[in-house]
């Protein structure tokens, strides 16, 4: 871990959360990470820890499915204190994975954007009438996509795949943008509603502003896997 520096935010007394940007089917990475986790909660017990994946689980990567078998998992701890809180929200890809279930007229555009490597994690062939599809998904699969939450918000800061629209409220954001954006939020330089804590664009390395954290590095295209580290006024971050 990357000796912790001052956050943009902070997080009540005894509160630490982990968030981990874009997983794309790279379920080996995501398991290697989450031992990290473990061993840094190990040597470092706290009295609340919450881990919030970012979204965007499936498509581009090779093994989405391992993805999905992974977050329905039980968290991998075995220390003395409790282990993580999970939350696990939604990402783009997962949105267009679900739409593409129940419109054959969407499934092009998801599989122009990684959504073949998904059916092949699960050894699916995309049928001619897409309930077949649906049908053939294993059911545990459907049920985690489609109980996925859009936003999470601990202390200053606010958990999100996209980001947010400047000069509205949390509670009028849109579905679209917390999926979805990019300008005018990643641009944008004023007070948001929070920290923003987010994945979606993807950059070489972590992105810190006043005003935003992004921490997608491409893990599918060969980069790293990230955590960012949130405690007190502090950040850090793990890889993989």
């Amino acid at each position: 871990m990357i000796t912790p520096t001052l956050a943009p935010a902070s997080l009540p007394e005894g509160l630490r959360v982990y968030a981990i940007g874009d997983v794309h089917g790279s379920a080996d990475r995501l398991r290697a990470l989450h031992r990290e986790i473990a061993r840094d909660l190990a040597a470092r017990p706290v009295t609340e820890a919450r881990l919030v994946h970012l979204g965007d689980y499936v498509d581009r990567g090779p093994d989405s499915a391992g993805v999905i078998e992974t977050l329905l998992q039980p968290f991998p701890y075995a220390g003395s204190g409790p282990g993580p809180v999970v939350v696990n929200l939604m990402g783009n890809h997962e949105e267009m994975m679900l739409a593409a279930l129940t419109d054959a007229d969407l499934v092009p555009h998801w599989l122009a954007n990684g959504g073949g490597a998904t059916l092949d994690s699960l050894g699916l062939r995309l049928p001619a009438r897409t309930h077949d599809w649906a049908a053939a998904l294993p059911p545990r699969h459907l049920a985690f996509l489609c109980g996925l939450q859009t936003m999470h918000a601990a202390g200053g800061y606010v958990f999100v795949h996209a980001g947010l629209r400047p000069r509205v409220t949390l509670a009028r954001q849109s579905r679209f943008d917390l999926l979805w954006i990019r300008e005018p939020f990643l641009s944008f330089d004023g007070e948001l509603p929070g920290v923003v804590v987010h994945g979606h664009t993807m950059e070489r390395e972590p992105v810190i502003r006043h005003n935003r954290i992004g921490i997608d590095t491409g893990a599918f295209l060969g980069g790293k896997l990230t955590c960012v580290v949130l405690e007190a006024d502090r950040l850090g971050f793990l890889h993989s």
